[in-house]
């Protein structure tokens, strides 16, 4: 004898479709917050920078170890040679010395915007209701204290070698402030190639071929009159033989206006040129 079963499919589950009520209790309430400024935004990606140094403290390496070993060894190394003695030398040469370790760390934000695109960091960036160039200008502001703390650290090692600056606080502060000024608005220029460049070590790359000439062929070690005169024509035009002849003018309390002149021209255009590549190639990535 068989037993007929009858089975019955349970009818299918309707949709759930939240209510007005469930909604609101998990919304926010109040007004929308208000958009971030310009300023707000920027110091915020600023911060963000400070705090990969806190949390990679071996960044720092670079702006003070290094400073270090620069000025001891061109002051000790060329001292005696160039200018009879090292205390004499290092008059000379330590506004020079701050200006190239400065100016050859600006290549790291580069090498830092190009780290966070390959990580993708810069699609979540992009997707954000803020100023378009607030990360950009976020690291530079990061940057602008490394610039600061290593200028602080040549300082403090060329006043136990014996650089006494005739500028007294004022001048030197004053050289301290152009160079950071200069420095952040160098830093587009790496900005622009950790845009455009496929890898850090590209931008490494790239960054110290221009870097090696601009630094050494200028009058950071030595007078250019010294030099070929085909080589001073060169030297005449770099922007950083200014920079350094303002700075040491800063600090010796006899500033060169000419050589101001030229490094604030020269930062001016540097932002407007390479600003206005860096978004272009920023908004199309």
């Amino acid at each position: 004898m068989s037993t007929a079963t009858t089975t019955t499919e349970a009818p299918a589950a309707a949709a759930y479709t939240p209510s007005a009520e469930s909604l609101g209790a998990v919304l926010a309430l109040g007004e929308r917050p208000p958009r971030p400024s310009a300023f707000s935004a920027s110091l915020t990606f600023g911060w963000r920078a400070m705090l990969k140094i806190k949390h990679v403290p071996e960044q720092l390496f670079d702006v003070t170890a290094f400073p270090i070993i620069m000025t001891l060894m061109f002051t000790f190394l060329f001292g005696g040679a160039l200018a009879g003695s090292v205390s004499e030398y290092v008059q000379f040469l330590l506004p020079g010395i701050m200006v190239m370790s400065v100016v050859m760390t600006t290549m790291y934000t580069g090498l830092a915007v190009n780290t966070d695109i390959e990580k993708g960091v810069f699609d979540r960036f992009r997707t954000l209701p803020i100023w378009r160039p607030a990360p950009m200008v976020g690291y530079l502001l990061g940057d602008a204290f490394r610039y600061t703390m290593a200028a602080t650290t040549i300082l403090i090692v060329g006043l136990i070698l014996g650089f006494r600056p005739d500028g007294g606080p004022i001048g030197v502060l004053t050289g301290m402030a152009l160079l950071v000024a200069f420095s952040f608005a160098f830093s587009w220029v790496w900005t622009m190639f950790g845009l455009l460049l496929r890898s850090d070590k590209s931008v490494m790359g790239v960054s110290m071929m221009v870097l090696f000439p601009l630094t050494f062929l200028s009058n950071i070690l030595v007078q250019p009159d010294t030099m070929p005169g085909w080589l001073q024509a060169f030297v005449d035009v770099n922007p950083i033989t200014h920079l350094v002849a303002a700075v040491r003018g800063q600090m010796a309390g006899d500033p060169d206006t000419t050589a101001l002149v030229w490094v604030v021209a020269s930062g001016a255009a540097l932002i407007a040129i390479f600003g206005t590549l860096t978004m272009r190639l920023y908004n199309r990535k």
